[in-house]
């Protein structure tokens, strides 16, 4: 992780910063992160929302995540729900701490950033066990989650907003070392 220290963010005070490495990683377009910035404030307001970034030693933020403990009123909950209903696992929806963001600037990926980020956030958790959505391809995203101990849960789950299926992945706490 070279130099980049992962520690508690004020991701109100910093949410554009956090936006332009999400956009980076992610391929955001203007538009959507005006959207964005819009729902990651609401989710901040949310009982037990809490982040935590990587920075630079010069202050640049180049990774974070934010997570809450899940709430099935949640818009986020609600697509999913179905999904997971059909698997017989919707109970993943209680007492589960959900990983909303995750994302780390290109320029800093394969360096263990990403696997800080999450395993920290995650360790905090009161909640047994966590959740999250990904994009349902295989990728580097997919392979780290797993590596924790993450599987899928539910696959080919699709958001109103999203032009690409998501796969919904779940695993006990603490996560794999």
């Amino acid at each position: 992780m070279d130099d980049v220290a992962v520690g508690p963010l004020d991701l109100a005070a910093r949410v554009d910063d956090a936006l332009a490495v999400q956009a980076l990683a992610f391929g955001l377009s203007d538009e959507e992160i005006a959207v964005r910035r819009h729902i990651v404030l609401r989710h901040l307001g949310c009982p037990g929302a809490r982040a935590l970034g990587a920075t630079t030693p010069e202050g640049r933020l180049v990774g974070f995540v934010y997570g809450m403990p899940n709430d099935r009123a949640h818009w986020w909950s609600t697509v999913v729900e179905p999904y997971l209903r059909n698997e017989c696992l919707d109970h993943w929806l209680d007492d589960s701490f959900t990983i909303t963001e995750l994302h780390v600037h290109p320029g800093y990926q394969h360096r263990g950033l990403g696997r800080a980020l999450i395993t920290r956030i995650t360790d905090e958790a009161a909640e047994p066990r966590s959740i999250l959505s990904a994009i349902d391809t295989e990728s580097p995203a997919r392979r780290l989650y797993r590596s924790l101990g993450y599987h899928d849960l539910a696959r080919r789950v699709l958001f109103p907003s999203a032009p690409t299926p998501y796969a919904v992945m779940g695993a006990p706490l603490p996560l794999i070392r």
